[in-house]
């Protein structure tokens, strides 16, 4: 680890030995509350990831018969169900590692948009397709879409004998899942250890199920793991790599270095969905915030405000390296730097970011475990959903300005899109006259193919170029289950583009499974998550533009991106 952080070198060295005289790592791994609350209410029973690597080890016989089982009936395909902390780490070890021949293709599903739903339903036949359903709570309400969808969809195809043994739930004793699980007569159910939040459970059943069926060396990467969290008790002599981290993030944050930028070589950039929930929703509260920053376009270093810390993640002896890279490293830019030897070091960096975000936490005196804002947007969402099973209407929202088909509700003045994008980075430029400085959050409600993921980039960057500020891309409702914390529990200093649009297609959710009778479809359950984040948002005093694309969706994106 290669730490620059220029004249803050000093206080860290001091906020060291603070770390070392208080024991906070020797009093973390004694699951002692009182690092970052007087209260025990969502820490003690969130640190059993501590010992993941350990635990997870000692299932793996049970893995092991599972996936060969699984092999051996014939099934290639597998889809997860899921959201947040239990969808997360299975999409990075797939994007990562592949598919190791004569294991199962793997996806993950967390999108409520119908096209996506229905994307992965003819992508995966239903006769070779196995469905795992994940979640902790047990209660999650995409997750129980999915499932009753996909359930009722493989019953109409396979029958009620065998429809049961296409489907696998991994969550706590005790849930809801589990309940319906046995209902059901799921061919599996793997029940972690409860005492583990959804964002630090990667390396618990959660993440290493899924990635042992795609034939990902789960021994090797808990064993790595497991050697790597010993070196987190270590409170007496040299400092762990991981705690220091910790530390210079929380330090920089404090002084509002609080964009923490992550810079991934090719084969590892896909690590940063997960580590970029891990740190919004663990920091992201009570008024404070350490933002992520993951898939930014790369520029040089007078496009970047000084609140950037960036984080660069190197694979050994790569050599496609972007240039604008050594730029930011000769900048005044503070920085880590890593370098990986060998993929399977996944199970490390997960386990290090984990307890580096804890000790960050600390240093900015949040508690690391809740979320307390997270509940308000799924109130407003479930509301409107009530609603729209009483009356048959959804909520429509005013227009600020209608051209060309796109749709813009605002808080702005502007009878154009032009006008009301050069009030909105008015406001921002204003803002970037006070600390924290700001941040624009483009939030997309729409298919999350590679297509509109590229068009949307193409628009950040154009924004990113235009403003100079941090800038984050996420699609709803995934980012609900992770950023959406931060944005609502934070300073206050971030700005908020909403993109909707009206699907072509839309699905029924069945009110139950193994009947048919449907009272809400996905298409309006997207729009109702929409909604009601977008009144979260001011309810907690956040600017936010609503952008309705309508139906040409991507063409209307390119009209937007070519305002710039």
């Amino acid at each position: 680890m290669n730490i620059n952080i220029g004249n803050f070198r000093t206080e860290l060295e001091i906020l060291s030995s603070h770390f070392e005289n208080e024991k906070i790592a020797e009093r973390i791994w004694q699951k002692d509350f009182t690092v970052w609350s007087d209260q025990p209410d969502e820490i003690t029973n969130r640190l059993g990831w501590l010992n993941s690597p350990s635990n997870t080890l000692k299932q793996l016989d049970e893995i092991f018969e599972f996936v060969k089982s699984v092999i051996n009936e014939g099934f290639k395909n597998v889809l997860l169900l899921g959201m947040g902390g239990s969808s997360l780490a299975p999409e990075v070890f797939r994007k990562t590692f592949g598919i190791k021949e004569g294991y199962l293709d793997l996806a993950v599903l967390d999108s409520t948009d119908p096209e996506q739903v229905k994307y992965f339903e003819d992508k995966f036949p239903i006769d070779n397709t196995l469905f795992i359903v994940s979640t902790k709570s047990g209660g999650t309400v995409e997750t129980f879409s999915f499932l009753k969808y996909f359930y009722n969809k493989t019953l109409n195809k396979v029958g009620l004998e065998k429809v049961g043994n296409h489907f696998v739930a991994i969550t706590d004793p005790g849930s809801g899942l589990e309940t319906t699980a046995r209902q059901l007569n799921f061919r599996k159910i793997f029940l972690n250890d409860p005492n583990i939040g959804g964002r630090y459970s990667a390396l618990s059943l959660f993440g290493i199920v899924p990635a042992a069926l795609i034939g990902v060396d789960i021994k090797n990467v808990l064993k790595l793991a497991e050697a790597y969290s010993y070196s987190t008790k270590n409170n007496n002599c040299n400092i762990n790599e991981a705690a220091k981290l910790g530390l210079a993030i929380g330090l920089l944050a404090k002084n509002n270095i609080d964009k923490l930028t992550f810079i991934y070589s090719k084969q590892f950039e896909h690590f940063g969905a997960w580590v970029e929930q891990l740190i919004a929703e663990s920091t992201g509260k009570n008024g404070k915030g350490i933002l992520p920053i993951v898939n930014e376009e790369i520029l040089t270093p007078e496009n970047y405000l000084n609140d950037r810390f960036l984080i660069f993640t190197n694979y050994k002896n790569e050599t496609n390296i972007n240039g604008n890279i050594k730029l930011l490293k000769e900048s005044k830019i503070p920085f880590i730097e890593f370098e990986l030897e060998d993929l399977i070091q996944i199970g490390v960096e997960f386990f290090k970011w984990e307890f580096a975000t804890i000790v960050a936490s600390w240093v900015i005196k949040i508690q690391p475990f809740d979320q307390p804002n997270v509940e308000s947007a799924k109130i407003v969402a479930r509301k409107m959903v009530q609603d729209f099973k009483e009356t048959g209407k959804l909520t429509e929202l005013p227009i600020s300005c209608e051209e060309n088909g796109i749709k813009i509700t605002s808080n702005l003045n502007g009878e154009t899109i032009k006008q009301q994008f050069e009030n909105l980075i008015s406001l921002i430029e204003e803002k970037k006259k006070s600390f924290p400085l700001p941040y624009l959050s483009i939030q997309a409600y729409i298919n999350m193919n590679d297509e509109n993921e590229k068009a949307l980039q193409s628009f950040r960057t154009k924004l990113q170029t235009k403003i100079n500020i941090a800038t984050t891309l996420g699609f709803g409702p995934r980012f609900l289950h992770s950023t959406g914390q931060l944005h609502k529990g934070d300073a206050g200093n971030g700005f908020f583009i909403q993109i909707i649009n009206e699907p072509e297609i839309d699905l029924n959710i069945p009110d139950e499974a193994i009947n048919q009778v449907s009272s809400i479809s996905f298409g309006i359950l997207i729009k109702s998550q929409a909604l009601g984040d977008r009144q979260a948002l001011i309810d907690n005093n956040r600017n936010v533009m609503t952008i309705n694309l309508g139906k040409n969706y991507l063409n209307n994106l390119q009209q937007l991106i070519s305002i710039f």
